[in-house]
């Protein structure tokens, strides 16, 4: 199901595009980016050629003559094949490599192609295989012809249905029965995460950009063994594991799929009941690369998905990764990062440095989540006493007149349940 030959390591050419929307610096910015997912899927890129134009030219994109220009660097460079920096339509596909005669693909393929190796889990592959098939849908071409039924002259029109349309039905039929597995999957995960509720534990994501070492940080912080590769998007399904605050609440952390710039919307409604894990977090934990080159930029990607998946207004601290690999221009940059983004950490999660400032960080902002109140509860309900013992922090205890005077921080469900148990107009801030 890829899209890229890793039978051998493909010769690459990226296309960029400056437009009046764009500029020379964030399209070689993406390029570079690009450039590294091709060798995250397993090709050389071998040439580059970036454009400036207006607009878009509706049939090739970069027009006839920049096709022929890439064709001929093509031809010199042997490479097998072009890579967009922008998605293309099917037409201009087809169009280009016509031109090109060599397979012209775009951002999306190359990054499909990615989660096509790295997913492990059935739902996983099943979300992948999805979006691969919704994308490569409308570009289905009339391969097979000699198969063909049908014929387009006189005496040539006989019974029976071309290739392409015996192609489009088998995909037709193959997104239906995935669509189908997946709301299966998704039910079974709606029911874990109903009982996770239920059991009222705090949840924290790892959201941030691919490769911002937001799998390392979950590691450190959980001593779990999500997988850590120096690679973008090594990270696919997403690994949930418990962790005690200090204070002794157990939360859940769960690490997720890394995001980057122009992520291909096929992977964001595929992946769209992984990405509900972040929807159910109590806490987002944004990582970001501080020895990036452009960390607001990384940002600025992340929260355009969360926007498309409906995080709504989930808090969120950030988190700035990788301080240990900064010089002093590098360390100067993050004290400015830190200052625009009150509230956030600097840390080194291969180093442990920063860690315990997290944590704390952490386990303050879950906790101003919850409601103090003050209750008085008779010695004969050690039931309720339980319950916020166990759910609950309690934070007073004091015997008054044959009862139990609590402060307790809960949870808001929990405080509306006890409400009878509440003195009077006592909800106080925490």
């Amino acid at each position: 199901m890829t899209l890229i030959d890793r039978s051998f390591r493909e010769k690459i050419v990226l296309v960029g595009v400056v437009t009046s929307r764009s500029s020379p610096t964030a399209v070689e910015e993406s390029l570079d980016e690009l450039a590294l997912l091709v060798d995250t899927a397993g090709a050389d890129v071998v040439a580059r050629v970036v454009q400036r134009r207006d607009d878009p030219d509706p049939a090739t994109y970069v027009g006839a003559g920049k096709a022929d220009e890439i064709r001929d660097i093509s031809y010199q460079v042997d490479s097998d094949t072009v890579v967009f920096d922008d998605e293309l339509t099917p037409a201009q596909q087809l169009n280009l490599e016509k031109i090109f005669g060599r397979t012209a693909i775009d951002r999306t393929a190359v990054i499909l192609d990615i989660f096509a190796q790295h997913a492990r889990t059935l739902e996983g592959k099943a979300q992948v295989e999805l979006a691969l098939l919704r994308y490569r849908l409308p570009r289905l071409r009339g391969r097979g012809i000699a198969l063909s039924q049908q014929e387009g002259r006189i005496g040539g029109r006989g019974p029976g249905e071309s290739q392409l349309e015996v192609d489009r039905r088998r995909l037709m039929r193959r997104i239906t029965k995935l669509e189908h597995e997946l709301i299966s999957l998704t039910k079974t995960r709606r029911i874990q995460r109903k009982a996770r509720r239920r059991a009222r534990q705090l949840s924290v994501s790892f959201v941030g950009y691919t490769n911002a070492g937001k799998s390392t940080l979950f590691n450190r912080i959980t001593q779990g063994h999500a997988v850590t590769e120096n690679k973008l998007f090594s990270t696919l399904d997403p690994l949930t594991r418990k962790a005690d605050l200090r204070g002794g609440e157990t939360v859940l952390y769960s690490d997720t799929v890394g995001f980057v710039r122009k992520l291909p919307h096929q992977l964001v409604e595929a992946f769209r009941s992984t990405l509900d894990e972040v929807n159910d977090a109590d806490l987002l934990v944004h990582v970001v690369d501080s020895s990036a080159t452009d960390p607001e930029a990384q940002i600025s990607a992340v929260h355009e998905v969360l926007a498309e998946i409906e995080t709504g207004a989930i808090p969120e601290i950030v988190v700035f990764n990788k301080s240990d690999s900064l010089d002093a221009d590098g360390r100067r940059a993050l004290s400015r990062l830190l200052e625009r983004h009150p509230g956030s950490v600097a840390v080194s999660a291969l180093k442990g440095d920063g860690l315990f400032a997290l944590t704390e960080t952490i386990a303050a902002r879950l906790r101003a989540m919850r409601p103090v109140i003050e209750l008085f509860v008779p010695f004969d309900r050690g039931d309720i006493l339980a319950e916020l013992h166990r759910e609950g922090e309690v934070l007073e205890e004091v015997e008054v007149s044959g009862m139990m005077r609590v402060r307790a921080r809960v949870d808001a469900a929990a405080a509306n349940r006890l409400a009878e148990f509440c003195v009077a107009a006592n909800r106080v801030q925490s």
